[in-house]
């Protein structure tokens, strides 16, 4: 099964990197073009589209100045260990066996408003542009237009690469909306992580993100390769509801946060 993950606003450029394995993005250069085209904005116009501080338009300002090719293991990072999010506590990268990331290189996707697609080990340097930012370009108004059908042909191939079809939709609405889910030649799983909070179980947002990265890291951990056996998913307390799950939706509580 393929893995789909979103990725974080804050990054770790600084942290030890356990591996030495580096692979480059497959759609560099279409992450290039963006890059030239936000190279056209002014901090305070980026600031202004993605609804970000002045500090923090000035900062990605900078880092788009900054992006240059080849990417390289002194100006970039594997994507796997870059991102520094609630998904990616639960998932802790770094402290993943060796066989749970070549596992992950091809079971694992990060979506990316920039990069299209990014491998575990695929080196990326520092950005932030967000799926949903309405960045006008060449093929239209926001990003969605901007990646058109290539994110889903690209998670087509790597699903024929590994000779399944079943995707596990791990990722968050705003990042999945980009794949064409009419064109995706696989089923799609849907779990969902809900807490027990008064009086019923619904999903906190907090809680949900930090268990997509924990039932990210189960099925690399355990090379899970069957929808049932997602079943048995247990960690930090979630258990699933055959009651509450629908198809290929699956449900998971929790009475009690750990």
């Amino acid at each position: 099964m393929l893995v789909v993950v979103s990725p974080a606003k804050n990054l770790d450029f600084t942290s030890p990197v356990p591996t030495d394995q580096a692979t480059s993005p497959e759609l560099l250069e279409q992450a290039s073009q963006l890059v030239e085209r936000c190279r056209e904005l002014t901090p305070a116009q980026l600031g202004s589209l993605m609804s970000i501080s002045d500090k923090l338009a000035t900062l990605n300002a900078e880092r788009f100045a900054e992006f240059t090719t080849p990417f390289t293991k002194t100006n970039a990072r594997q994507a796997l260990y870059a991102f520094n999010g609630d998904v990616y506590t639960g998932l802790d990268a770094p402290s993943l066996s060796d066989n749970a990331v070549t596992y992950a290189q091809r079971h694992l996707r990060i979506l990316s408003g920039l990069y299209g697609v990014l491998r575990p080990l695929d080196l990326m340097q520092a950005y932030r542009l967000e799926m949903g930012t309405k960045l006008d370009n060449a093929q239209g108004k926001d990003l969605y237009s901007f990646w058109g059908d290539t994110i889903t042909q690209k998670l087509n191939e790597a699903m024929q690469a590994q000779g399944d079809n079943v995707l596990v939709n791990l990722a968050s609405n705003e990042y999945f909306r980009a794949v064409k889910k009419a064109k995706l030649a696989g089923a799609i799983i849907t779990p969902q992580f809900k807490d027990y909070k008064n009086g019923q179980y619904k999903v906190i947002s907090f809680y949900a993100k930090k268990a997509r990265g924990l039932m990210a890291r189960y099925i690399l951990e355990n090379q899970v390769e069957e929808v049932a056996d997602l079943h048995n998913f247990t960690e930090q307390g979630y258990y699933f509801s055959e009651e509450q799950s629908s198809g290929n939706d699956l449900v998971f509580l929790r009475d009690a946060q750990n």
